[in-house]
């Protein structure tokens, strides 16, 4: 989980191992640096070993980013990520549940509870909208829809015959 601690958008990736987190970070760098033409300058992360590496320490440099290192073993220094991190967790686990839907789909309702999270007041900058404050644009809301509901996706002709049918079930 990556957090701006101006806007205070967040961004959560998926990872099956901790060492993805060097080219995720990457990753991440340079898709926020293309959106919004400012490069990132600090990075606070808590003193783990997939933060640590060599090849991490030389990006580091190489890109001019001060790195600030919480304390081993005091996750509560790095309490904004550890709160949010909950947040997300227990938004993803109600709407499975609420859903009815099988707990495999857990990265899909976190992913979701990330993206209404950052269109959602926030206390922290006076009730104002993390992605609008990021983005410098207003939300559009018309596409939400429940987690979990039915929804149809229209086949185009060219990819069905006479007999199928025109519209596929799909979960949302």
């Amino acid at each position: 989980m990556f957090i701006d601690d101006f806007s205070p958008k967040f961004w959560v990736f998926m990872m099956k191992k901790e060492a993805d987190v060097f080219n995720i970070f990457k990753q991440f760098k340079a898709m926020v640096e293309k959106r919004t033409g400012k490069s990132i300058k600090c990075l606070r992360t808590y003193n783990g070993g997939e933060f640590t590496s060599i090849e991490f320490e030389q990006y580091y440099k190489d890109e001019e980013i001060v790195r600030h290192k919480t304390i081993v073993y005091t996750p509560q220094k790095n309490g904004v990520v550890e709160r949010m991190n909950q947040t997300l967790m227990e938004g993803g686990r109600s709407m499975i549940s609420n859903a009815n839907l099988q707990k495999e789909l857990w990265e899909e309702a976190v992913s979701t509870a990330c993206y209404l999270v950052n269109r959602s007041p926030s206390v922290e900058i006076n009730c104002k909208i993390p992605e609008e404050v990021c983005s410098g644009q207003s939300c559009e809301y018309s596409h939400l829809r429940i987690f979990g509901c039915d929804a149809y996706a229209l086949i185009s002709k060219n990819q069905r015959s006479k007999l199928d049918p025109k519209l596929n079930l799909h979960w949302v």
